[in-house]
């Protein structure tokens, strides 16, 4: 796609207020392949006031009317997936299979079910001698990562869509070019002008303005936890809703009954997917000391057979950074059995997928979020122990427990201090609520729980 020079706001592109752009710089050659419009704080408060003014209108439409929106956006990315497959993989660098199925697909199925969820939610519901109303919160500042460009961004546009309120989205720089793709989506889709505005920019600069400005009622984040909790504080002092998706650190629990092989494969798998740059990515794996010598070795060889079949890194601070914890891994102890720090090709943000073994829960390699494709195996003693170790983080966004018996992996499960825990490789469901314990966020994304993040309640009492 031709990228836009300008902002898309109250429905339609117009020029930014000041000049400063953006590079968009594809990670597997490193070339700049197009420029954005650095926006400010005046283009946000453009934004917000477009925004606010189509509020009460939009607010208005008819839960029927604003799911046919929806299903209509839903249409026109299912008409444009492969242009949308083509754009992630030039600015994120995700291999096009990999794009194609997941970068497009998964916004597809979510925009589908809030389609469903705007036709069906109860809106209204009595309470004994009260009517409950559940109204949209307003005007929401969205801003939204580069490692899932289109479904960060969809998960939380279509559920303020669905709620009717009015939206201003603040994409990364990194991938732009698929939040201007988006916003075309939503103007063929025949939202009304002022619904859902884009703004490109800085986060410092852009995102801070969009965070503090006092048009704005709920500010969504996913990204950093070091950045939510600076927007959770502006927001708090401005008694201002957040919805915050947060880092991860996630524990792929093997238990001794599970099928080793299996669990293995599909948790290295889990964790080289995107290059490993998911914040749910199960990059802990815990293994009983019974069968840990195996689960290395399976480990190691799973890895090895990805080789050039992973993306690089989204840019060159990722890539550094990434390579530094690997180097930090070998210092502390652990003990490399696939991978390494150094560079697989001479150009490109690429990095080896990467296996630590003899890790320990105090290393930084296993408590500090990465975002890269390095999985560290840690070995456990017993159940206590293993639930210790996969609680033993400051984060608690998702996780998965192998088990020979379902109901074995359940009971270990509901023990876990995380908001997410796939059963046995369980699969990827719309409807179910995303979100995270501790420092991995408030509030969930995803389904009817998702939804109501965009709503607020009013009751009348007769």
């Amino acid at each position: 796609m031709k990228a836009h020079d300008g902002m898309y706001i109250d429905g339609a592109w117009r020029p930014a207020a000041g000049r400063d752009t953006i590079p968009v710089v594809n990670p597997a050659d490193e070339q700049v392949i197009a420029e954005v419009p650095a926006g400010g704080a005046e283009d946000v408060d453009a934004a917000v006031r477009a925004a606010r003014a189509a509020l009460p209108a939009w607010a208005a439409t008819a839960p029927a009317e604003r799911a046919a929106r929806i299903a209509a956006l839903r249409d026109v990315l299912v008409a444009r997936k492969d242009e949308i497959a083509e754009t992630v993989t030039a600015e994120l660098g995700a291999p096009l299979p990999f794009s194609q199925a997941v970068h497009a697909g998964v916004p597809i199925l979510v925009a589908g079910s809030y389609a469903g969820l705007a036709a069906s939610y109860a809106f209204e519901e009595k309470v004994g001698n009260s009517t409950v109303y559940a109204e949209p919160v307003g005007v929401v500042g969205a801003i939204t990562p580069w490692n899932y460009p289109l479904h960060q961004i969809v998960a939380k546009v279509a559920p303020a869509l669905a709620a009717g309120c009015t939206i201003v989205l603040k994409p990364a720089e990194d991938t732009p070019l698929t939040a201007q793709l988006f916003a075309e989506a939503v103007h063929e889709a025949g939202v009304p002008a002022g619904v859902f505005n884009l703004v490109t920019g800085l986060g410092p600069v852009a995102g801070q303005a969009l965070a503090e400005h006092e048009g704005v009622d709920l500010v969504s984040f996913t990204g950093s936890t070091a950045v939510g909790r600076k927007i959770g504080a502006t927001a708090g002092a401005a008694v201002k809703r957040v919805a915050l998706e947060l880092g991860g650190k996630s524990a792929n629990v093997i238990l001794p009954s599970a099928d080793l092989a299996k669990a293995v494969g599909v948790g290295v798998a889990n964790v080289m997917g995107n290059s490993g740059q998911t914040c749910s990515a199960w990059t802990r794996m815990l293994v009983h000391t019974s069968q840990y010598d195996e689960a290395v070795a399976l480990a190691a060889e799973a890895a090895a057979k990805y080789g050039d079949r992973i993306g690089p890194l989204v840019n060159a601070e990722q890539h550094a950074r990434v390579r530094g914890y690997i180097e930090r891994g070998v210092a502390e102890g652990a003990r490399l059995v696939a991978g390494g720090p150094e560079a697989p090709r001479e150009q490109g943000y690429f990095v080896s997928p990467t296996v630590f073994a003899d890790v320990t829960p105090e290393m930084t390699v296993a408590q500090e979020e990465i975002f890269g494709p390095v999985v560290s195996l840690i070995r456990y003693e017993d159940e206590d122990d293993a639930l210790r170790i996969a609680n033993g983080t400051v984060y608690g966004l998702a996780g998965a427990v192998w088990a020979g018996d379902e109901a074995e992996a359940v009971a270990f499960a509901r023990r876990m201090d995380t908001g997410q825990v796939d059963i046995n490789g369980g699969r990827f469901n719309p409807l179910a609520p995303f979100g995270g314990y501790k420092q991995s966020g408030v509030g969930r994304e995803l389904g009817s729980h998702g939804l109501a993040e965009y709503l607020q309640t009013k009751s009348l009492q007769f």
